[in-house]
């Protein structure tokens, strides 16, 4: 059995790449800068300040962090006007409750922390969470293992008893360099096929797989 498990946010407990992906555009529209819904997909993950760099590098347009900074102003602003049109996953409540009595939870994402507070206390998740680490907290982004590894030890867990829970292939990349277990869920931008690619030790189809996700952290994953 293991101790904790970590949740990335973003395509794995909550459906908000659209909405991500429609704040992007916008902001990059007025900058100036043109690229696809696709280039922002296979990017979500590595931290909104990261995902503007790609951007406009790919459209030659050249800035400096004042510029970002200003994007990320931008983008957070448009985001908390539509922070109600997100919604959780079916099966996410149900997980959470199942494990909160039996394992420690943290909550780490590359969502900065202003968006995911505001976000947990709408929906009343902060209740579930012993620590929540959001990119805000992290000098180095996903596939680094920082923000997991800073989980494990503010849990005062080992990280060999830690899972983690993900959607994006830098997610579980980051898992496995943190020495943890990783369940992936093919339910954000990367197919399964992509997710297996990182070598995660479960992966399930959705958040529905309750059972599966259980006895793969509570009892004997060797099973699976």
């Amino acid at each position: 059995m293991f101790e904790a498990v970590i949740f990335d946010w973003d395509g794995t407990l909550a459906d908000t790449l659209p909405i991500i992906v429609f704040l992007f555009q916008k902001v990059l529209q007025r900058a100036g800068c043109n690229v696809s819904d696709g280039f922002l997909l296979k990017r979500i993950g590595i931290g909104a300040r990261n995902m503007f760099k790609d951007a406009l590098k790919s459209s030659n347009i050249t800035f400096d962090e004042t510029k970002i900074d200003e994007l990320m102003e931008e983008k957070t602003k448009m985001q908390l006007e539509v922070l109600d049109k997100i919604q959780l996953f079916e099966g996410a409540f149900k997980l959470l409750n199942l494990l909160r009595p039996k394992v420690k939870l943290a909550l780490a994402t590359m969502s900065n922390r202003e968006i995911v507070d505001k976000l947990l206390t709408m929906k009343n998740l902060e209740k579930y969470f012993d620590f929540i680490i959001t990119a805000d907290e992290v000098s180095k982004l996903k596939p680094d293992p920082e923000v997991f590894l800073m989980c494990a030890l503010k849990l005062g867990c080992q990280p060999e008893k830690c899972v983690v829970i993900e959607d994006s292939v830098f997610g579980v990349a980051a898992a496995k360099k943190a020495n943890m277990k990783c369940i992936a869920i093919p339910s954000g931008a990367y197919s399964k096929a992509d997710l297996k690619k990182e070598s995660p030790d479960l992966i399930v189809d959705s958040l529905k797989e309750t059972q599966k996700i259980l006895d793969f952290i509570l009892y004997d994953s060797k099973i699976l």
